[in-house]
């Protein structure tokens, strides 16, 4: 019993973060085909659109650090929870940065 529940332990981040990653995977996909991935009408906001999901992983990454350093949780459980949380959150924050208008934007 103490071995499966350490195998399940070992697994269940990468399970977790491989659905997170699959769910925007196909997503992204989803809206290329349609052709309705956002487009700006500046570069700078077009850079800061593209960069937001990259962002997102880094973001969780440095988060996942930081919190193996403070509490006895295993670095490379943090940084796979951490990346896939990130990489959601960047999704997320793509999703609403490609709704808002971009008119307060400096060029």
């Amino acid at each position: 019993m103490g071995l499966a529940l350490e195998i399940a332990r070992v697994l269940l981040p990468l399970v977790i973060v491989s659905g997170i990653a699959v769910f925007v995977v196909v997503r992204m996909k989803r809206k290329y085909k349609k052709g309705t991935l956002s487009k700006k009408k500046t570069k700078s906001a077009q850079n800061l659109l593209d960069s937001l999901i990259p962002l997102g992983m880094m973001v969780g990454c440095v988060v996942a650090v930081i919190l193996s350093i403070f509490f006895p949780i295993s670095f490379l459980t943090t940084m796979s929870w951490g990346s896939g949380i990130g990489l959601l959150f960047g999704y997320f924050a793509y999703e609403i940065y490609s709704k808002k208008r971009e008119s307060y934007l400096p060029e």
